[in-house]
Formats: structure tokens, sequence, C-alpha cells
């Protein structure tokens, strides 16, 4: 069993970065240049109503302190105000874009940990052939990691869609849309991903238990596959919470670049009418994706390695 302490521990730490990030997006909303009407108001319509109704809704008469537990209030009952560009509630129009990015991360996260993991298992183990392979996969990885998804996408978009005729340019529309996305934003994961499990099953590989193992005849391959493996997982886990930050990150240029809906759209299209309300509620659900992958995946580490139990 994981201890009690610690997972309450990482509950509570999870919950003050949700704090910090709601903190961090109202007071920015402060601090920002011009008044804090016209900054909400963005480039949506502009009428004394629609003043009056914001300055309602936010409180902006009464003291900052008070607008600022407001707000945190409007937070815990799911509030997260009104678009006053769309003119519709923020929360309805995060709803309407969420599937389509979950669809392009998982996506991305599957090409990222399918090609690492194939890559690693092909290239670990002490015979030339693995060895050769590991050079070139280590070059490739390097490229992968180098390369910012952005500058990935337009190559792949040059080749396989307007050269090729593969893969549709833009839309979400059907499977075929989704491959060039996923690939942009999954390889980086991969070439990282890849370096740390094999660098993790080399280790592994010179272990007591790998030296038995070969005494008894296993293979090469078999003994990657079935136990090397498991303890190359470790690491893998601890560096897997740096997917989610860059998943969220590259989907909002991905999304742009391949002209698909999405949370990374709707992001990019509030800050440019400078529709606060949407841009605070993007942050928020971002550090929320973030610090519940990131837990979760704590408490699995804590797990699968009993020394870090507590």
């Amino acid at each position: 069993m994981i201890g009690r302490l610690g997972v309450v521990r990482r509950l509570g730490t999870g919950l003050a970065v949700l704090w910090a990030a709601a903190t961090a997006s109202y007071v920015a909303l402060l601090i920002a240049p011009g008044d804090t009407v016209d900054i909400l108001v963005g480039d949506g319509a502009d009428t004394p109503e629609i003043r009056a109704a914001i300055i309602k809704e936010w409180g902006l008469d009464r003291p900052e302190v008070v607008q600022y537990l407001a707000y945190l209030w409007r937070l815990l009952h799911g509030d997260l105000g009104r678009s006053y560009q769309l003119q519709r509630g923020v929360g309805e129009v995060l709803a309407t874009q969420i599937a389509p990015t979950a669809q392009l991360t998982l996506a991305a996260a599957a090409v990222g940990v399918t090609l690492a993991a194939v890559i690693a298992l092909v290239t670990a183990g002490r015979g030339r052939a693995a060895r050769g392979m590991a050079s070139l996969a280590s070059v490739a990885e390097l490229v992968a990691v180098s390369v910012p998804p952005f500058l990935i996408g337009i190559v792949l978009l040059a080749v396989f869609s307007f050269t090729l005729g593969w893969f549709p340019v833009s839309g979400a529309q059907g499977p075929a849309a989704l491959v060039l996305p996923a690939l942009a934003l999954g390889l980086p994961i991969a070439g990282v991903l890849g370096q740390v499990l094999r660098g993790g099953l080399e280790r592994a590989l010179e272990q007591p238990f790998a030296v038995t193992a070969r005494a008894r005849g296993l293979t090469e391959r078999a003994l990657v596959a079935r136990h090397a493996l498991r303890h190359a997982l470790i690491p893998a886990v601890t560096l897997a919470g740096w997917f989610t930050g860059t998943l969220l990150g590259g989907a909002v240029i991905t999304e742009v670049l391949f002209g698909r809906p999405g949370l990374g759209r709707v992001a990019m299209d509030a800050v440019t009418g400078r529709d606060m309300p949407v841009v605070m509620a993007v942050v928020l659900l971002s550090a929320l994706v973030y610090v519940t992958i990131s837990t979760l995946l704590d408490l699995a580490y804590r797990a699968i390695d009993p020394r870090i139990r507590g």
C-alpha cells in the first residue's frame, strides 16, 4: 500500500498548484495595462449593457480582495465566467473543443510511446547489430528532440500532403486528418523517451539478474522483453509528466498549423482578441490536466518502486 501521508502530500501539492494558477491568472488580469472592463470586453461587442453586466459579474465595484475571493468562489462552483467575444459561457466554449484536443494529444502520446518502446527494444542489447542500430537511433532521436513540433509539422505537410497527397492539409475529418498532427507532436516525445528507455535497458542488462538469466540460456531479446523492460520503465514513468506540458503546449501551435479545432485554436483566438475569461480558463484547465496526470504518475511511481513509499 502507498503511504497515506504520501498521497495526502501529493494531493495537497496539486491543489496548491491549481490555486497558484488561478491566482496568477487573476493577477495578470489586474496588472494588465488598461481598464479591466476594456480588457474583459476585448474585441467583442461593447455596449453600456455589456459593461454593466461585466461590472456586476466580476464585482468590479468592490474592493480587489473581495473580487479575488469571489473569483475563487465562482471557480469552486465551476463558474468560469462568460466569453464576451463569443457571447457564450466559457465552460460551454471549452466543452465543445475538449474532444478534438484530447483526441490529438492521446494519438500523439500513443505515437511517441509506441515508437520509443519499439526503438528501445530493437536497439538495446550487447549484439553488434543492436549497437549499430543504437547509433542510428541516437542520431534520429537527437533530430526529433531538437526540431520543434511546428517545423516537423511543416515538413510533414510539404512531403505527405502537398507533394504526395496522402493526407489532408487541414481539418479534422476522419482518421487520416489525425496522422500528421499526431506525428508532429509525438516524434519529439519518442526522441526523449527512446533515449531514456534505452539507457534504462542498458543499465538493467548489466544487473546480476541479467547475468543469471543469460547463464540459464535466455536469449538477449527475451531477456530485454521479459525482465529488463520492467526495470527500465521506472525512469520512463518519472519522465511521463513532462509529456503533459509538451503535448498541451504543442497542441496550440499544431492545431493552428493543421487547421484543426480544439483548445489550442480557442486559446490563440482568445489571446488575439484579448478575451481574458477564456484565456484564464484555458490556463486553469491546462494546470488541472497537468496536476491530475502528474499526481497519477507520481502515485504509480510509488507503487512501482517500494523504496519511495511513505
